[in-house]
């Protein structure tokens, strides 16, 4: 008995001792909090006092903390109060404003797309328009955050723009009405031939799931007896809404994503809660490198349910679960508090942030690093940064003198001036790039002294300069003239070689003028790879099954 006490004493010791360190610890760590705190505080209140110059002190106290986020990770954000029209529209898809893509061009922010039905679309505002004023106030200069914190504003407030076209040798006054503006979840959806349905998803905002809904059960009463879901370019959203379209697929009670962080009291296990809606239609979900969050946890949970056929290339890999808490003075900060993990058990999240590509998503991972998992029909998937699809299709790289275009707005140019002789286009499932139309493309680069240097001969004159500072050009003189000729080119043969990407990126400006995104996307399944091979394996039952199996 004697014996049993003294284990029970030694036993409550050791956790009383535990306590007390973990006490200290804790102890310390509020400590240097409340230092940091007070020597930030002194440190800010003597520069006020001192600095020589007048400083911004709410511009100072911003940088500070968007420095201190710096060191997290690129989700957790801090919103003030003049930011709450973006963190609104990023939550809601919604904002007050005259509806349209701005852009910089030159010294000027120009229209580039009116929303379809939106205030600037109603007002007749056209792609290229150039806003010189807001309200009488210039804007030649301003950046694009400027102008559109002057367009922005009071809803049913009109706002005065004053504009010089194409075409057009005198300003325009426009009058636009403010609006709530909604940017749709699905821009488009339609059949894609006479039993494929088509939804492109381009956010998950809180009415992605409805919307998707009401889509699924229109192209089901078309006749769709298959679907592709396209979520390229697709950065997520919210989580519940993922959640809900997963289970239109799937039956009840099957768990979609699971959520583990710091704070376990706030661990989470999401799961279907009713019958599908379309629980036999074959099913083809697309991404890219852009594809993250929310886009990734409902691809990745139809793909460890093998109930899609997952298209294109490598996702994101953005894992990380953000929620948002309420700030004094009308501000907010998104800050990462979990992890998520889809069905079969993997993290979505990049392993390491360093390994990425310089458009955010996922580099090579060395296998040494990654994990398998099984699907419920028992194919292995990985874990390590991302949904790998079950069917990789690389992105098209384009010919330099088609980067160039796109870079300098020059097909951008061209369709503004020949709308103002072409008010209306063929629709998009009619238009095509004629020789006529293309023709009088290459006329107007002509006419606008198009040229530029390709990156093999940059590289050439970069080691020339180098053979002549090293004293060997004499001997080698020969051999660069020739490479010199073998890597010229030419501007029309050029056109020519690369005319159908070039017709791809003219085409799909034309129905951004003439039909918006929505007739850009129309026009793309036509043509897009990913597209026509969801197609493919679609209309093939047996090519469908073994992928699946």
């Amino acid at each position: 008995m004697k014996q049993t006490t003294r284990v029970y004493a030694i036993a409550l010791g050791g956790i009383l001792l535990i306590a007390g360190i973990l006490s200290l610890g804790e102890d310390k760590k509020r400590f240097e909090i409340s230092k940091g705190l007070d020597i930030f505080a002194s440190l800010f209140r003597d520069v006020n006092l001192m600095y020589v110059d007048e400083i911004q002190p709410g511009q100072m106290i911003q940088d500070g903390i968007d420095a201190m986020l710096k060191n997290l990770d690129p989700y957790t954000v801090f919103y003030p109060e003049s930011k709450m029209d973006e963190f609104n529209m990023m939550m809601t898809g919604e904002y007050a404003g005259i509806g349209s893509i701005i852009r910089k061009k030159d010294d000027h922010v120009i229209i580039w797309e009116p929303y379809k039905d939106s205030p600037a679309h109603k007002a007749g505002l056209l792609p290229g328009d150039k806003i010189l004023a807001i309200d009488g106030k210039e804007t030649i200069g301003k950046s694009v955050e400027e102008v559109s914190a002057l367009l922005k504003g009071q809803p049913n407030k009109e706002v005065i723009l004053e504009i010089e076209r194409v075409g057009n040798t005198k300003t325009i006054e426009k009058r636009v009405t403010r609006e709530i503006v909604h940017l749709p979840a699905i821009p488009y959806h339609g059949m894609i031939n006479a039993k494929t349905g088509y939804i492109y998803l381009a956010s998950f905002t809180e009415k992605a799931a409805a919307d998707s809904r009401r889509a699924i059960l229109e192209l089901k009463s078309r006749g769709a007896e298959a679907l592709v879901i396209d979520l390229r370019g697709n950065g997520g959203g919210l989580l519940d809404q993922a959640v809900e379209i997963v289970n239109f697929f799937i039956p009840r009670g099957l768990p979609v994503v699971s959520t583990k962080g710091k704070v376990t009291q706030w661990d989470k296990d999401y799961q279907t809660n009713d019958n599908p809606i379309v629980p036999d239609m074959k099913l083809a979900v697309l991404i890219d490198r852009a594809s993250a969050s929310a886009s990734e946890i409902l691809a990745g949970a139809l793909q460890d349910y093998d109930r899609a056929v997952i298209i294109g290339e490598r996702s994101f890999g953005k894992g990380l679960v953000q929620t948002t808490r309420d700030l004094t003075y009308n501000t907010k900060l998104k800050v990462t508090t979990a992890k998520y993990y889809v069905p079969s058990g993997r993290c979505i999240q990049a392993l390491d942030y360093s390994r990425r590509n310089a458009d955010g998503s996922v580099g090579a991972i060395p296998d040494s690093l990654v994990k398998p998992f099984k699907t419920r029909a028992g194919r292995v998937v990985y874990d390590g940064g991302g949904i790998a699809p079950d069917v990789k299709i690389e992105t098209k790289e384009y010919a330099k003198v088609t980067r160039e275009l796109v870079m300098k707005d020059l097909a951008f140019d061209f369709v503004n001036l020949h709308a103002v002789e072409h008010p209306t286009a063929p629709p998009p499932a009619r238009f095509e790039i004629t020789d006529e139309i293309y023709n009088s493309f290459k006329a107007f680069l002509n006419s606008r002294g198009f040229d530029y240097e390709t990156d093999s001969r940059l590289l050439l004159d970069k080691l020339e300069k180098i053979i002549i500072a090293e004293k060997y050009h004499d001997r080698v003189a020969g051999q660069l003239e020739k490479l010199k000729t073998d890597l010229g080119h030419s501007i029309d043969r050029d056109l020519s070689l690369f005319r159908d990407e070039i017709s791809e990126v003219l085409a799909d400006q034309f129905m951004e003028r003439y039909y918006m995104q929505a007739g850009v996307i129309e026009h793309l399944t036509r043509r897009d790879p990913n597209i026509l091979k969801a197609l493919e394996i679609l209309s093939d039952g047996n090519a469908y099954r073994e992928i699946l199996q």
